[in-house]
């Protein structure tokens, strides 16, 4: 199964394009949060998503709240909550993706920033529940619970809400798994002019950092020719734009395409381009055994159109946080470190050709030398969202 995750700038006409890539392949669903119409859409209610899920999580900790005389929440109360609707999309997407019926699913997403944070909100939330409920301390709770639930008069969690956080762990696993899929790539949308020019590097670098791969970049709204003056001057800014933006491609990466501007009221059934399908590297991130020659490891991670002077590199225990863009808008991610670089420590860093290379030296505390490259050096755990405080 192949998903299509549509993105970019906000008002370049993401969700048209996205209902006119799923209205040309018959075998294809568009997820959106908006009113488009259509048989083949699946509309996201993140308000009955916040109903169904609060319900339920009531249910199972009912003889907790009863205990502390607290009156549950009815369905009519609920006014809307913040994030409820990037984990209703997310939620709505595995549902379609585990109901085998499409070939194909066109998810519509958000302007790019937020896009990125909903993708990673599944490795984020499966981190959290496992620090707040860590697996292997349930048999130790299970067997304290009668004796706390003497001590503080009140009933300790049930079997139940350990229950619920296997489901739920169960669910994000799903959810990444959706995310991180061989099959799984993003169009970007954007409309040609100078601010494209701009951000179209950084926003190459953000996703790359992600781990997701970019299948084409859709220019939207493309003006025809005119005779007019005032919009042959704009015909002729987007025509440099497009050129420019062509330039920033390499020639083995993702293409630019074209769709024309059809005017006010434009409707969902766009002539949007047939992109072949594109599958993200298995193994994006790889470590060069340089111990023989150069006493060190190097880890390459490629990023396309990364600036020198928006790169920020933290080391912090078992992971390596890198920060992309200005200070007031950086991006950051957490790169758990492969088992190796885990007992190095970094030399130095430097970005060549759009692909970030950090030596690591052997630590002689942790990796007595002369030094060895150990069998699991290819192993890496999937990227972290880290607060901007980090």
């Amino acid at each position: 199964m192949r998903t299509v995750l549509v993105t970019g700038f906000a008002g370049a006409g993401r969700t048209a394009v996205a209902a006119a890539t799923a209205r040309r392949d018959p075998s294809a669903l568009l997820v959106t949060a908006e009113d488009v119409p259509g048989e083949r859409v699946l509309r996201v209610d993140a308000d009955a998503f916040l109903r169904r899920h609060l319900a339920a999580l009531q249910e199972r900790a009912a003889p907790v709240l009863e205990q502390l005389g607290a009156d549950p929440l009815e369905a009519e109360e609920l006014t809307g909550l913040a994030g409820a609707q990037s984990l209703a999309l997310l939620d709505a997407w595995h549902t379609a993706r585990a109901c085998g019926r499409y070939e194909l699913l066109v998810v519509d997403l958000p302007p790019l920033p937020q896009a990125l944070r909903l993708l990673a909100l599944p490795e984020e939330l499966r981190r959290y529940l496992a620090r707040l409920l860590p697996p292997r301390r349930q048999a130790a709770r299970a067997a304290l619970r009668p004796f706390l639930a003497q001590l503080a008069g009140i009933p300790a969690p049930t079997a139940r809400l350990y229950a619920a956080a296997e489901r739920w762990s169960a669910r994000l696993d799903g959810l990444r798994a959706a995310v991180e899929a061989p099959g799984t790539t993003v169009r970007l949308v954007l409309e040609p002019g100078p601010r494209a020019v701009r951000e179209l590097p950084a926003l190459r670098a953000r996703l790359a950092l992600a781990g997701h791969t970019l299948d084409a970049v859709v220019a939207n709204r493309v003006l025809p020719d005119s005779a007019d003056p005032w919009l042959a001057g704009l015909v002729h800014e987007q025509r440099r734009a497009l050129d420019e933006l062509a330039r920033q491609l390499p020639e083995s990466g993702p293409r630019l395409y074209e769709v024309p501007h059809l005017g006010p009221g434009e409707p969902a059934a766009l002539p949007v381009p047939d992109v072949p399908p594109a599958e993200r590297p298995a193994e994006p991130w790889t470590v060069d055994d340089l111990l023989a020659d150069e006493g060190v490891l190097r880890w390459r991670l490629p990023l396309p159109g990364a600036r020198r002077g928006e790169l920020e590199l933290v080391r912090r225990g078992e992971e390596l946080i890198v920060g992309l863009g200005p200070p007031g808008e950086r991006y950051r991610r957490a790169l758990r470190l492969p088992s190796a670089l885990r007992r190095c420590v970094i030399e130095r860093a430097g970005l060549h050709d759009g692909e970030l290379r950090v030596r690591f030296a052997p630590d002689p505390a942790l990796w007595p030398l002369p030094a060895r490259l150990p069998a699991q050096l290819s192993e890496h755990g999937a990227p972290q969202e880290v607060p901007s405080k980090a």
